[in-house]
């Protein structure tokens, strides 16, 4: 890339494999951009494409991206718009390939690169895919070569925008704080349409000042080369960019202070948002650090074998029938009971209800076993011999099936120097990206100050969400949960009332778990990381709500005493 005068207008056109297809057309046709990112990548995407190259050793990238390239790859060439996506997954090199051999059926002279060195699948005996979370550097040098298309496997997500801007900027290693600004703003555009008012907590307030959400627009960032920059959307396009949405996705599957990656650790307490007009936010302050002396390493296996039944349990005497359906299948299956089993009784009832489905709970059997059999035939076969043999008004939502596999992902570090980071140019050409030499072993930032309290005043029992918002997500077997305010005197408040017993209290399934609170003054916002909660992650399906997605959710409905000045 050279550099030209002006910021680098980066923009994003997919949040997950399966994000809206249109949104590359959307994307190149409605505004000006420098550059184009798809983030396509997700602990459970990496396991689904583990088992695609398992059926078949050429698969293992997200096809979708593919399918999108057929349709704009022209346009992007029209418009000079360079492509970067993490689309390669477990196998850039074959994605690299499939568009060139694409390009060259459209006629298109394209440029096309890849960036390897993350799998480290055979280092990891018995996982089904291991891979190293790369940096932006690979990214820049192929765009420094001239490559129009960069397709990568596990880099982090905010290294679709910092690879871009090292590569226009001409950024090195050692500049903390311009990367740290480019991981901020990668951070906040690497989920699409959440940083544009999708699974906004203030929702309803948006849509009553006139914000359609019925289909947001795509994000893109205006970086500068001192690291700061507006993130902002194209003209006409839905939904809304304001300090609410950004801090949301700030919050978005972060921590504490120091948000760790293989090229810089930003530091989030120094973030600061100002609205600079409508639908455009300014980032500015980012400060950096050295990287951390380790890299992140995706380890997913196969863990066993789950099967689900979910009786309809109807009317009077919820609790007995409950009681007796879980007896007789704990008799049934006493021969060989499966490893794990599971049960929750999800009291969707109410009295004297209106309507069979609203006088309705539901009893939730999971079960997991290393062997298919023991969840699947022998399970089916208990639940289904009940029918006419237990509650009144037996019935499920669906047969219990064979048994599916699901998987556990973990965590685990490797040195910096550990992976042979390549970026390979499109006249195949290797070129080696060194690892970082700079790098600090990470420790706990002090807690900052707190606000002085609240002037005390009458109070009202009511949702926390009247006052706060909230957006939580998963990392491995942990869910973060971020919650923010939107004026001084409510985070003054919230600073001293949302400690982590009260956490507790308001999520009890926390209770035993080991919960941190991370405040960050400059967001109004602590973030609260609860370890554990999510089991083994997505992939083994621990809870009803295995990403935590709407955790948050949760915790803004929970009632408790607010002062009424807030409300």
């Amino acid at each position: 890339m050279t550099r030209q005068p002006g910021p680098l207008r980066i923009g994003n056109a997919s949040g997950f494999y399966g994000d809206r297809f249109d949104a590359m057309r959307e994307m190149l046709t409605g505004g000006e951009l420098d550059v184009l990112t798809g983030d396509y990548l997700a602990e459970l995407t990496m396991l689904i494409l583990g088992r695609d190259r398992l059926k078949d050793p050429g698969a293992g990238y997200a096809r979708t991206f593919l399918r999108q390239l057929e349709e704009c790859l022209g346009l992007a060439r029209e418009r000079g718009v360079r492509i970067v996506a993490n689309a390669g997954g477990l196998n850039p090199a074959g994605l690299a390939d499939a568009v060139r051999q694409l390009a060259d059926r459209l006629g298109l002279p394209v440029r096309v690169a890849h960036v390897e060195g993350d799998d480290l699948t055979a280092a990891h005996p018995g996982s089904l895919a291991a891979h190293a979370y790369l940096g932006g550097f690979g990214i820049a040098a192929c765009l420094r070569e001239g490559a129009d298309v960069v397709v990568t496997g596990r880099v982090t997500d905010a290294a679709l925008v910092t690879g871009p801007a090292a590569a226009h900027f001409g950024w090195g290693p050692g500049d903390h704080d311009r990367l740290a600004g480019a991981v901020v703003a990668g951070h906040v555009l690497e989920c699409g349409a959440q940083a544009t008012g999708g699974n906004y907590a203030f929702f309803r307030e948006a849509a009553r000042s006139g914000r359609d959400l019925r289909r947001p627009g795509f994000p893109l960032a205006e970086l500068h080369e001192d690291g700061s920059c507006v993130v902002t959307k194209h003209p006409g396009t839905g939904g809304f960019v304001d300090v609410g949405t950004v801090t949301a996705q700030l919050l978005y599957e972060t921590a504490g202070a120091r948000y760790a990656g293989p090229d810089v650790t930003a530091r989030l307490d120094t973030v600061r948002l100002i609205q600079d007009g409508p639908d455009r936010v300014r980032i500015e302050g980012v400060r950096g650090e050295a990287p951390p002396p380790t890299l992140k390493v995706g380890v997913n296996r196969l863990g066993g074998f789950r099967n689900e039944v979910a009786f309809v349990l109807t009317g009077l005497d919820i609790e007995a029938k409950a009681d007796l359906v879980r007896e007789q299948l704990t008799d049934a299956l006493a021969k060989s009971p499966p490893a794990e089993v599971r049960w929750d009784l999800v009291r969707t009832d109410r009295p004297d209800a209106p309507s069979e489905e609203t006088a309705s709970a539901l009893l939730r059997l999971v079960v997991r076993d290393p062997s298919q059999e023991a969840v699947g035939r022998a399970l089916s076969g208990a639940a289904i011999e009940l029918a006419l043999a237990s509650y009144p008004g037996f019935h499920v939502l669906a047969p219990p099936g064979k048994g599916s596999p699901y998987g556990v992902f973990e965590d685990v570090y490797v040195p910096q120097g550990g992976v042979d980071h390549v970026a390979v140019l499109h006249d195949g050409r290797r070129i080696p990206v060194p690892p970082a030499h700079d790098t600090v072993v990470l420790d706990e930032v002090p807690e900052p100050p707190l606000p002085q309290p609240l002037s005390h005043g009458p109070t009202a029992r009511a949702p926390l969400g009247l006052v706060a918002g909230a957006r939580s997500g998963d990392k491995g077997g942990n869910a973060n949960v971020g919650v923010w305010v939107r004026s001084d005197d409510a985070w003054r408040w919230l600073a001293h009332e949302l400690t982590v017993d009260r956490f507790r209290q308001l999520i009890p399934e926390s209770g035993r778990l080991k919960v941190t609170r991370h405040p960050l003054p400059h967001l109004r916002a602590l973030n609260f990381v609860v370890e554990g909660i999510l089991g083994e992650g997505v992939a083994a399906q621990h809870r009803f709500d295995p990403q935590a997605k709407a955790l948050g959710e949760w915790l803004r409905s929970r009632h408790l005493d607010i002062p009424e000045i807030l409300l």
